[in-house]
């Protein structure tokens, strides 16, 4: 919005040439989120305490996690509205890269929306059943996979297609339904990721902040003809715009941390880990960097996978031995990965600070790729 109402007056005034470029108003969607965090948080807690929206604790989660029963959740809401306010002010409007990332995180953060509370109402933590809340990703997945190829962003480039890393100028182009069910795959699967992850105070909120960081300065550089030409990348004109998104998420993030540090005064809940997960997912997607999403959220992919392998061993050896066995042969102690670690001793902020440091190597290594090819 202030771009196209205070870009024009630079003929006038040099001032406001500053709104022409996006580092200016990238930095300015990054410090807007973090205030408007800081603004609303307090309020939206007090309402959600004052409503009763208390989190639900599983039964089999660890014994210390008992204490937070009751702590208030969907505080996600905080993220989207720091989210999608800064991108709205500073960002070109006119921007489909901007709109479809912006839709992406309201449509995600609805069917959290929708898990959490029925999560409240019903008193239990299972909330929106599995396959529905599958749906819903699945279905936007589809949905945008349906609109890239329909109408692409690059028209110079194929749109049913990828960039690999550590490959100067090479694409993979998929045959367009492979392409559909490949979108859909990447975020459901970004926005369960984020989901597993959250599970400690700050853990996925701190991780956030850290792979949007990485993704506002890819997607700074892929909309600059000069920068991708020099490192070897494809140029996708106007996906610079997204810098400024990436920006707000990571400063809605940082100012939802600021609450969700421990001990936590409120959880983001599904409201804020599936929109976070659809949100960097679909940028992933539309700057053709799957992959380099695939190595900077490399934290998120771990406890992911660290969910699907426990489940599948445990049931082919529930199979083979029955499920004493199973249950004395577990891959982990307990899944996600960050509980693993908490049952071997680890103190909660020392998992999530650990975890931390493991994000930006993920990130830097992710950064690195754009050298080395």
């Amino acid at each position: 919005m202030l771009y196209h109402l205070l870009a024009p007056l630079g003929k006038h005034h040099i001032l406001f040439n500053l709104f022409n470029y996006i580092t200016f108003r990238a930095a300015g969607a990054t410090v807007t989120a973090l205030l408007l965090a800081f603004a609303c948080g307090p309020a939206i807690i007090r309402r959600l305490r004052a409503r009763n929206v208390g989190q639900v604790i599983r039964a089999e989660g660890p014994a210390s996690h008992h204490a937070k029963r009751g702590t208030p959740t969907m505080g996600g809401v905080i993220i989207i509205l720091a989210t999608v306010v800064p991108t709205l002010l500073w960002a070109r409007l006119d921007s489909r890269f901007v709109i479809v990332a912006v839709a992406a995180t309201t449509w995600m953060g609805a069917i959290g929306f929708v898990d959490d509370f029925l999560k409240v109402v019903r008193g239990k933590s299972q909330g929106l059943v599995a396959r529905w809340k599958l749906v819903g990703q699945v279905s936007f997945g589809l949905a945008l996979g349906a609109v890239l190829l329909a109408w692409p962003l690059a028209p110079r480039l194929p749109a049913a297609s990828t960039q690999l890393p550590l490959f100067k100028y090479i694409l993979v182009t998929f045959w367009p339904p492979v392409y559909l069910a490949f979108v859909a795959l990447v975020v459901t699967g970004s926005s369960n990721a984020v989901n597993l992850t959250d599970g400690l105070d700050g853990l996925a909120a701190g991780l956030t902040a850290i792979v949007a960081g990485a993704f506002a300065i890819f997607a700074y550089l892929f909309g600059r003809f000069d920068a991708a030409r020099y490192l070897g990348v494809f140029f996708l004109p106007g996906a610079g715009e997204l810098a400024i998104f990436c920006a707000a998420l990571m400063g809605a993030a940082l100012g939802f941390l600021w609450f969700n540090a421990h001990p936590a005064q409120v959880f983001m809940g599904d409201t804020g880990a599936l929109a976070i997960g659809g949100a960097l997912g679909t940028v992933a997607i539309m700057l053709k960097a799957e992959f380099l999403l695939l190595i900077a959220g490399g934290v998120f992919v771990a406890e992911a996978v660290s969910v699907i392998l426990q489940v599948w061993v445990y049931r082919w050896r529930k199979a083979r031995r029955g499920k004493d066995y199973a249950d004395a042969h577990r891959v982990f102690r307990m899944a996600p990965l960050h509980h693993h670690f908490e049952k071997l001793g680890w103190a909660e902020p020392q998992v999530v600070t650990r975890f931390y440091i493991l994000g930006v190597l993920c990130a830097a290594i992710a950064l690195a790729t754009l050298k080395v090819r």
